[in-house]
């Protein structure tokens, strides 16, 4: 049996992490010393490693938890694993898509203002850089 500070050492993982972890019911002790101290099992070492690594796919503690109750209750979570993998594959273009044509518009702006001098606020307008910009995509 392991406490938090030792589970957080076996596992390489902040001693808070595991405290998070056992408090929204992803870790669950397996008993609980008169000090307080919660005691955790070999499989729980197994469940925070597990953890760490579907974190580091991407994905969300909330659908972890779904993942490790269908697993839990001896059925196979891998058909839920590669869609959520799929669907968020499929977030992470559009994201990056948006973040691409972002960038190109922001550079274009910078380009566009070089020679523009500074303007003062004459009531108005605001920023004169930011009013005169017209995209050339007209997003």
């Amino acid at each position: 049996m392991f406490t938090v500070n030792e589970l957080a050492i076996k596992a390489n993982a902040p001693a808070h992490v595991v405290r998070y972890y056992a408090r929204i019911g992803l870790l669950k002790p397996r008993a609980q010393q008169e000090n307080g101290y919660r005691l955790f099992g070999s499989q729980d070492a197994r469940r925070l490693r597990f953890i760490r690594l579907a974190k580091r796919l991407g994905f969300t503690l909330n659908e972890i938890g779904q993942i490790t109750e269908h697993a839990d209750h001896g059925k196979s979570p891998c058909g839920e694993v590669r869609r959520i993998i799929q669907d968020r594959i499929e977030e992470n273009r559009a994201k990056i898509e948006a973040m691409l044509t972002l960038q190109k518009r922001m550079e274009e702006a910078l380009e566009t203002w070089e020679h523009m001098p500074d303007g003062i606020p004459d009531g108005d307008h605001v920023c004169h850089l930011i009013e005169s910009f017209e995209p050339a995509d007209d997003a």
